[in-house]
């Protein structure tokens, strides 16, 4: 068991971008479905009270002159709210709620009883130390709240009387708005929200392999609902989308008010194949969840944001939640909090109401826990604290002698080298899930016991085959079927915007 203390909640939000590419979720493709771009962004959000924290990493290729981007919020924002953050710490947040797949050998059945477990502790790290006016916008109904510069961004803080001005206003400004875009802003400026538009100042922007590397960027507000805006991100989806959204609060988890919630099937004993293709594996495992449950928002991950068991990863520490918000929630206990990953799917029409999440009581499941049968619990499970996760196993039987009268089966550890982390046989996330192949994989196939609440049986086909689509509620599949990337990790939050060249 490693420790992990700290852990943030990250959202993977969709990128927009103008009508010449298919707006799939964090990945742009262009117009023909052919050459594909790692761009994507991530959102961190944090949550005590009143106030939200809320972090975006933005991945943009292209010149940066044209990139700008717009997210809704609810009040008006000053430079002293927002910063840029590092990089680094996007990654370990990514990686720390992820599903994992784990091994485990079983021991002699005849050697003497012992604890063992099957991955190292990690120690906890030590905690963190303690520590404008409204312009006109030039007609349109559209009020400058406040402008400034943080980093490599221009930031303007928007208030409109309508959408149609906003648009307008928008355009006037040489941004190249997606096609449908004004009926997706229009409720957000009905309900009085303000609007976050940064663009880049070219000067301040670092190259690396010729792609801008943008600063992440961090705001925080104060409001009685905790809600996700995603709407905008529906206006050039083509597609299937994913949305991951990761929330870390004090001894707290979160589901959906608005949506059916269900958790992911867990706990479960897979073949060696899956070792090479965990992440096509849990692809195939997440559809089919989805499609048994339309319309679901499925539970990935809910636990103690202190500790893990086992850890995919590094674990992040006091510093890392500092920089995502715990130095203005006024919050340095650590290991109060709990992370809580929800994960979505779904097309153009398949998210008609922004996410709106409320407190839900503690669960378990997805551990190395037998009851006096030996049976390995199953499923999700009220209990007075949070440890659930998607956890799937390779078993390596014992396959050496049995010299004793009475052998005791089914005690599990690691590798007889003890070489769990240096083979590669230690817990692997699954990550880069937009780039899995779908509809390749057979869950019966690869499975080494019933799935009953998928009706996922080892070696009964599925129907349909190998792969299957839905075409109804959270739809299994993109707009080109044959594409392995059309899908990203999306949190739908901004709408990104391409300014016309020449534009200052």
């Amino acid at each position: 068991m490693r420790i992990k203390l700290g852990l943030a909640a990250a959202v993977a939000a969709c990128t927009l971008v103008p009508a010449t590419a298919g707006a799939f979720c964090g990945f742009y493709i262009n117009g023909a479905g052919g050459e594909m771009f790692n761009n994507a962004t991530q959102v961190v959000l944090m949550r005590q009270g009143t106030r939200t924290v809320l972090s975006m990493q933005n991945n943009y290729q292209g010149p940066p002159a044209d990139f700008a981007m717009v997210v809704p919020v609810p009040v008006v924002l000053h430079e002293a709210d927002v910063k840029t953050l590092p990089k680094e710490v996007f990654a370990k947040v990514d990686t720390m709620g992820a599903p994992r797949l784990v091994e485990y050998w079983e021991r002699d059945p005849c050697a003497a009883d012992e604890v063992e477990r099957a991955y190292p502790m990690m120690m906890p790290s030590a905690p963190a130390p303690e520590g404008a006016s409204a312009d006109s916008a030039g007609g349109h109904g559209v009020t400058i709240e406040a402008k400034f510069a943080v980093g490599e961004y221009q930031i303007l803080i928007l208030s409109a009387k309508d959408s149609t001005g906003l648009d307008a206003f928008l355009r006037e400004q040489h941004y190249q708005i997606p096609a449908g875009a004004e009926p997706l802003l229009r409720p957000y400026v009905d309900s009085g929200m303000k609007f976050f538009v940064a663009k880049v100042d070219p000067k301040k922007v670092h190259f690396a392999n010729g792609q801008a590397q943008l600063s992440p960027l961090r705001f925080f507000y104060d409001t009685e609902e905790f809600a996700l805006p995603i709407r905008l991100g529906l206006a050039n989806s083509a597609g299937t989308q994913d949305l991951v959204v990761n929330i870390i609060a004090p001894d707290q988890r979160y589901v959906l008010a608005n949506y059916k919630n269900v958790t992911i099937p867990t706990n479960i004993d897979v073949k060696d194949a899956v070792r090479t293709r965990f992440g096509e594996f849990y692809a195939a495992l997440f559809d089919r969840t989805v499609q048994q449950n339309p319309g679901a928002i499925v539970t990935e991950y809910s636990w103690a944001a202190s500790s893990c068991d086992p850890c995919p990863g590094p674990t992040l520490d006091g510093d890392d939640f500092a920089t995502l918000g715990a130095d203005v929630l006024g919050n340095n206990n650590f290991y109060d909090f709990t992370l809580t990953r929800l994960h979505a799917r779904y097309g153009k029409d398949g998210a008609p109401n922004d996410l709106v999440f409320k407190a839900a009581p503690p669960i378990v499941g997805g551990r190395e826990q037998r009851g006096p049968g030996g049976e390995l619990e199953h499923g999700a499970h009220p209990d007075a604290q949070n440890n659930f996760q998607g956890r799937y196993a390779i078993r390596h039987a014992w396959t050496g002698p049995i010299t004793c009268a009475a052998p005791h089966r089914g005690r599990w550890g690691g590798p007889p080298d003890r070489q769990q982390l240096a083979d590669g046989t230690g817990p692997r996330p699954a990550l880069n899930l937009a780039f899995a192949p779908r509809g390749q994989m057979a869950l019966p196939d690869v499975v080494a016991q019933d799935v009953p609440e998928l009706g996922v049986h080892p070696g009964v086909p599925l129907p349909g085959g190998a792969g299957f689509r839905s075409k109804e509620g959270c739809g299994c599949e993109t707009s080109d079927s044959s594409s392995t990337g059309g899908l990203g990790l999306a949190g739908l939050t901004v709408l990104v915007l391409r300014r016309k060249k020449g534009s200052s």
